[in-house]
């Protein structure tokens, strides 16, 4: 689902527990009032909340969110298309979501590589 190709423009993340709505905003190319806005639209969103009603992100929500927006903003979706096709998707989320943190560590092996080679 989620190809290299679509993503290649966003950065890696962060091998972080949790990230804030603008970290996420950054990692993702997508303004926060969007993400809100999908968190009503996708049931598979759902960020823990805190003190506050402050939205904490975790690791596999921000894989979720590149892949909402590789549907919509890459492919074409509609936002009923892309909910479609998410849930459709579940016996197959595993899969991608574990290919996704492969090429990601992948990507910060390559970076500290460059970084030790200096």
């Amino acid at each position: 689902m989620l190809e290299a190709a679509n993503n290649s423009d966003l950065p890696p993340i962060p091998g972080k527990r949790y990230f804030t709505i603008g970290e996420v905003s950054e990692l993702c190319a997508v303004k926060a009032h969007v993400l809100r806005y999908w968190e009503q639209e996708f049931p598979q969103l759902k960020p823990v909340k805190r003190r506050g009603n402050r939205r904490y992100y975790q690791h596999q929500d921000v894989i979720l969110i590149r892949q909402i927006r590789s549907l919509l903003y890459d492919r074409g979706y509609t936002i009923g298309g892309a909910r479609q096709q998410l849930s459709g998707e579940d016996a197959q989320t595993d899969v991608n979501q574990s290919q996704q943190i492969v090429h990601q560590v992948r990507l910060e092996l390559e970076e500290l590589l460059r970084l030790l080679r200096r």
